[in-house]
């Protein structure tokens, strides 16, 4: 069997400052982003996932969503997990637990996140 077409594809996480997002490129494309919003005194809101739609159902969310929780915890932050996707990731591992705000942990189940993002777009 050929691993000509399983090879690996460069991904990169960067942070886009000026957007308020994390980037996610595989390949040198962009393919997915998680805005968040940097509270003080290293609090991050991650508000809203988006995966380019080409590479949807690829797990590229789940990637992201791993890649950026992995990058605050170097950075020594904590969460408040608001984002509907980010959420139901979370309540799927303990892996990030440590990361959760006490103070702002943001929403305990995607069916909460989810009821408050359509109430404030309505």
């Amino acid at each position: 069997m050929s691993s000509e077409g399983q090879a690996l594809v460069a991904e990169e996480l960067i942070d886009s400052l000026d957007r308020g997002r994390f980037e996610l490129y595989r390949g040198g494309d962009l393919v997915g982003w998680l805005y968040y919003t940097h509270l003080k005194p290293n609090r991050y809101a991650l508000r809203h996932t988006e995966v380019e739609s080409s590479h949807q159902h690829q797990g590229v969310a789940g990637a992201m969503v791993r890649r950026v929780l992995d990058e605050i915890r170097a950075r020594e932050g904590t969460i408040t997990a608001i984002c509907p996707f980010v959420v139901g990731f979370l309540s799927q591992t303990t892996t990030y637990a440590d990361l959760i705000d006490a103070r702002h942990p943001g929403y305990s189940d995607r069916a909460a996140a989810e009821s408050a993002r359509a109430k404030a777009v309505g």
